[in-house]
């Protein structure tokens, strides 16, 4: 009897290694080899060959760089402004008292759901109407439909974190008499650093590598970092669309690392909602 009890621990964690096997297939097929064939195309010529000669051609054209400095500055606008944004509303979506069975939530998340080409579209229909156009208005267009695309994924991660506010601590800083802004700073903004990470890095990165909606919205004026790599692909230049698809891979890995120790600082506190 003991030595069949002493053997069902150590088969159950055995079975339990086999979970692993799907996730750690997945990891490699559709991880970790499309970006060792991305590095791969970058240094390397058309004969397979290795080469620099992508990396020479990125960083001595200009236009290129000028259009990942714009990429920059439209993902860092379009950050900014769904955070201003989509905070304000998931501290309201998160109070229980006005959004108690979640179904506001589910309105703004909705547009999440359709198609987002279809979705682009709509959008420049709906700015057209309004007079804002690629023709008059790229910039501004495309911003438009940047904020309004990305602005669930700020919200979702907000709203989220918002749950999980530590309400007592809240009560407690209003009880000693600290005023509304010394609660909401000190308190409150700290416990949802968290979600304003994911926020940023969910907003950011997709923002730079979009390429349908400036070009739907700004009717093809607006070039965004997206664009350069969906051009170098579909005319088959591979090298030069693998090494400026890696430059995105490397400003990822950045963003990863110098926001990951703000969502890991500590582990989030679980409350029952804001009230």
């Amino acid at each position: 009897m003991k030595s069949k009890t002493n053997k069902r621990p150590s088969l159950m964690l055995f079975k339990r290694k086999y979970l692993c096997i799907p996730y750690a297939l997945f990891l490699v097929l559709f991880v970790i080899v499309p970006i060792l064939i991305i590095v791969f195309y970058a240094f390397t010529d058309s004969k397979g060959n290795f080469s620099v000669d992508s990396l020479v051609s990125f960083f001595t054209n200009w236009s290129k760089i000028n259009t990942l400095i714009v990429s920059v500055f439209i993902a860092l606008q379009t950050t900014i402004i769904c955070l201003l944004i989509g905070y304000p509303l998931a501290f309201f979506l998160a109070n229980k008292k006005i959004n108690k069975n979640g179904v506001l939530v589910t309105l703004f998340i909705a547009p999440m759901w359709i198609n987002f080409v279809l979705r682009t579209g709509a959008t420049r229909d709906l700015l057209t109407w309004m007079g804002i156009n690629g023709g008059t208005s790229p910039y501004l267009a495309t911003l438009i439909g940047m904020v309004y695309n990305y602005l669930p994924f700020v919200i979702l991660p907000l709203y989220t974190t918002m749950l999980k506010l530590d309400r007592y601590q809240i009560e407690a800083a209003q009880d000693l008499g600290a005023s509304p802004v010394v609660v909401f700073f000190k308190n409150i903004l700290l416990q949802t650093v968290p979600g304003i990470v994911s926020a940023c890095l969910m907003t950011f990165m997709p923002t730079m590598s979009s390429y349908v909606i400036s070009d739907v919205l700004s009717e093809g004026k607006i070039t965004l970092f997206g664009n350069y790599i969906y051009l170098d692909f579909t005319n088959n230049a591979w090298n030069d669309g693998s090494f400026m698809a890696m430059i995105m891979l490397v400003i990822i890995f950045i963003s990863m690392a110098v926001t990951g120790g703000f969502s890991n600082k500590k582990e989030e506190r679980r409350g029952g909602g804001l009230w």
